[in-house]
């Protein structure tokens, strides 16, 4: 059972998202405030949450300012609550690392379909097959290397993944930036070459010897499936 932790100063809009939540088969968590929200994804452990509702006024804390605080450290999906539906504010949170981005007032069970939907698309698909090298934790958004957990960042771990979803195949640019910088209409294709250049400098400190990204010149890149 997947954990969502829902934070939301308002009890009501908290308790009716927990129990739409619940009957749909989640574990939610509820804080009230944005530093217990922190505090709680620093704590990780079993039951640490697989998406965090986001509401973006918060008594301590600015939702954003925690959004961002956040992905210093996390890479957990992120869909923020908002009174307010001005263009500017989405595209803020979504610049931010939210994943989606919700209306007040709005409906439980929409809420939950679109959790669903980010979850679905996050996790890996049922016969993903990974470089025996790899530990993909995608409900913790991490990923360990021969055994050591990865510090990456939110396009980095995106990227990794989306590579280990699909060992031995060769992915272009292209395909790289609609799956990892989804939204993101303003990246260049060179993004994707410093993340990977990024990405193996980190892989080479903990193995030297080791090189799974392999580059294929003109067409993209791919991860040797061992």
């Amino acid at each position: 059972m997947q954990t969502i932790l829902i934070v939301e100063d308002e009890l009501a809009i908290a308790d009716s998202i927990a129990y739409a939540l619940r009957t749909d088969g989640f574990h939610p968590r509820h804080v009230s405030f944005g530093g217990a929200a922190l505090e709680a994804m620093r704590a990780g452990g079993a039951d640490a949450p697989a998406l965090v509702v986001l509401d973006v006024g918060l008594p301590d804390m600015n939702g954003f300012e925690v959004c961002r605080q956040l992905r210093q450290f996390s890479n957990v999906p992120v869909i923020f609550l908002t009174a307010r539906s001005e263009e500017i504010d989405r595209i803020v949170g979504l610049e931010i690392g939210a994943d989606d981005y919700v209306t007040k007032p709005f409906s439980p069970r929409e809420l939950v379909a679109r959790v669903r939907v980010v979850l679905r698309r996050l996790a890996p698909p049922p016969v993903a097959a990974a470089s025996a090298h790899f530990e993909l934790r995608a409900a913790e958004a991490r990923i360990r290397f021969r055994g050591q957990p990865l510090e990456l960042t939110r396009y980095e771990y995106l990227l990794l993944k989306t590579l280990l979803e699909h060992p031995a195949h060769v992915l272009s640019r292209a395909q790289l930036m609609d799956r990892v910088w989804d939204g993101a209409r303003d990246t260049l294709e060179r993004t994707v070459d410093a993340h990977v250049k990024s990405l193996r400098a980190k892989l080479r400190a903990v193995d030297p010897a080791l090189d799974p990204i392999q580059t294929h010149r003109g067409m993209g890149y791919s991860l040797v499936a061992a």
